[in-house]
């Protein structure tokens, strides 16, 4: 069912929305962005959808909802461990479709990648629910439309904005929330059929281990400064590390946390005795790009990569990854 309602219903609509959900948004956060006096846009929690801000691409994605930054596993002491409270309330994501298929790539990872789930995701991940944003234009650097995630059906509510907002939502749940509000209408949601960036995927089939020899990586070892951003803004990367944190009054007690990593920064592959794989730059974007386009499609049949472009924006370097992507099917044949 779709309805039509002004702003002023909608955010009646959040607020009792609220009593039973968190509700995250990109929201902007002043002077906070990595250039003095700039502004950053990042999820956060929204009370009125006035807050949120449509038109521009957020700078972090969401994943950090799902798989926060920082997250204590566990509490210790000398003779015993206990996990934190879990929260009770569930969760409201308001996201765009390359987004929601960036989560369907972590629920791969987390959930089924073997026999064993991560329960820690898993916990949260149960409580979603998508609000997803139509995109109909994207923004620089979007490629969404070569990776095949432009759209999608996986959301409980889909909404447009405008003069008032138009609201779809599929999820019985939210109807009491609201009734009474807005006028039925007819309401499919658009998606973007072609983005400014083209990107050429590589055939699989024909990636051999010369492509892990050639020049091209070469160039990425001369520009790159190992500073992760492209892992930390990427919707899709999924790797961390455990950090134990003894408190100073009493040693014996602490805490363990999951952190994340990526396979850019300095020390990721670390081991005992000192040795360190892919200490080059050039082998660390090597590393990246197979694992997006092309180890992870041949065990799970799609590509890992949503094309949001956000490792494009953040930069510091000014490396492409799409740019990238495209020299590797340049060198091995582009797919049928």
């Amino acid at each position: 069912m779709a309805l039509q309602l002004s702003y002023e219903a909608f955010n009646k609509v959040l607020q009792e929305l609220k009593n039973e959900y968190k509700i995250y948004a990109p929201i902007r956060l002043q002077g906070t962005g990595r250039f003095s006096d700039t502004d950053v846009v990042r999820y956060g929690e929204i009370n009125r959808i006035e807050e949120m801000v449509i038109d521009e691409k957020a700078h972090f994605s969401p994943k950090e909802i799902l798989f926060p930054i920082t997250q204590t596993l566990f509490y210790y002491t000398s003779e015993e461990y206990q996990e934190p409270k879990e929260e009770d309330k569930k969760i409201i994501i308001f996201l765009r479709p390359c987004d929601i298929h960036g989560v369907m790539r972590l629920d791969q990872v987390f959930l089924k990648n073997g026999s064993l789930q991560d329960v820690y995701y898993e916990r949260l991940r149960e409580k979603v629910k998508f609000f997803m944003i139509e995109c109909t234009e994207g923004f620089d650097n979007c490629f969404c439309v070569s990776m095949g995630t432009n759209q999608t059906e996986s959301y409980s509510a889909a909404i447009r904005f405008g003069e008032e907002l138009i609201i779809d939502f599929k999820d019985e749940e939210l109807s009491p929330a609201f009734e009474g509000f807005g006028k039925t209408v007819d309401f499919s949601p658009e998606f973007i059929q072609k983005n400014k960036v083209e990107v050429r995927l590589p055939d699989t089939e024909n990636i051999d281990n010369s492509l892990f020899e050639q020049d091209m990586w070469k160039e990425y070892s001369q520009r790159c400064i190992a500073c992760g951003r492209c892992n930390f803004v990427c919707m899709t990367c999924s790797c961390w590390t455990m950090q134990d944190i003894a408190y100073e009054d009493n040693p014996n007690n602490g805490e363990r946390r999951r952190v994340w990593a990526g396979c850019h920064v300095d020390g990721f592959t670390d081991m005992a005795g000192g040795h360190g794989f892919r200490k080059n730059y050039g082998d660390r974007m090597r590393y990246k790009t197979m694992h997006k386009i092309y180890d992870f499609k041949k065990r799970n049949g799609y590509h890992m990569c949503v094309g949001c472009g956000r490792c494009d924006d953040a930069c510091p370097e000014y490396i492409s990854f799409s740019n990238c992507i495209n020299k590797v099917t340049q060198i091995v044949g582009e797919e049928q």
